[in-house]
């Protein structure tokens, strides 16, 4: 499985606090069978220093899963704060034409159907990073639809599939699948201890509304595409 969405670097953001919590995350990620992992920080601003300070990190990251043998890739990305899209170019998942959008959980900004515009005509693909944990879209999940087109995917996060954030969080995940509009399964992984980078759970729980096949396409196939810079096998 791919892992598209994991806070995994040390001392970059609110993820992992260290070396030693990065690999430890890694190790549980390999115990679920994730192979690769995407590491999306918070970029509040996007800039040249900022991507070259996660693809230093990520190096140094890979060098230590090498030596400890542990059998997961991790590949730069972000995870960008839609406020500031436009301000200056969004950071990217590796050098594809992806992105991670995150919306601000407590309300949907005035501007997104036009920033996610600017993108596309701009040849970017914005994945909308966990929008079942957006209060806006959670009371008004038409909001979402509204949103979506050809190159706009949709994120959903593993723990809102398996109640992590609340029964509310889980039905609008649940409501979302129903309605087949999400592309993508991810950890939002930022611990060893609490939101752990694991997919399984969440598949199974996709699984039994969306069939076995779709749900693992969420962490295979599609994030492969993203990889890979194709459009999704819709």
């Amino acid at each position: 499985m791919i892992d598209l969405h994991c806070h995994i670097l040390p001392g970059v953001d609110d993820g992992a606090a260290d070396i030693e919590e990065a690999v430890r995350m890694a190790e549980l990620a390999a115990g679920d069978t994730i192979h690769t992992i995407v590491a999306t920080p918070h970029v509040t601003h996007p800039s040249a220093e900022a991507v070259l300070r996660i693809e230093e990190v990520v190096r140094e990251l890979n060098a230590i899963l090498v030596a400890k043998s542990v059998p997961v890739t991790i590949v730069a990305g972000a995870e960008n704060f839609s406020l500031h899209v436009g301000n200056s170019p969004p950071a990217t998942i590796g050098e594809t034409s992806y992105l991670l959008l995150e919306f601000p959980l407590g309300f949907m900004p005035a501007s997104t159907w036009d920033d996610l515009s600017m993108l596309t005509a701009q040849g970017y693909r914005p994945i909308i990073a966990h929008p079942e944990r957006n209060v806006a879209i959670l009371h008004n999940p038409d909001l979402l639809f509204d949103l979506l087109g050809d190159d706009i995917s949709v994120q959903l996060t593993a723990g809102s599939l398996t109640g992590e954030f609340g029964p509310s969080v889980r039905e609008c995940a649940f409501y979302l699948l129903q309605q087949d509009i999400v592309d993508f399964i991810a950890s939002d992984g930022h611990s060893a201890v609490h939101r752990i980078p694991l997919l399984s759970s969440a598949v199974d729980k996709a699984a039994r509304i969306v069939g076995r096949d779709r749900a693992e396409a969420m962490v295979t196939r599609n994030p492969q595409c993203v990889l890979d810079d194709k459009p999704l096998e819709r």
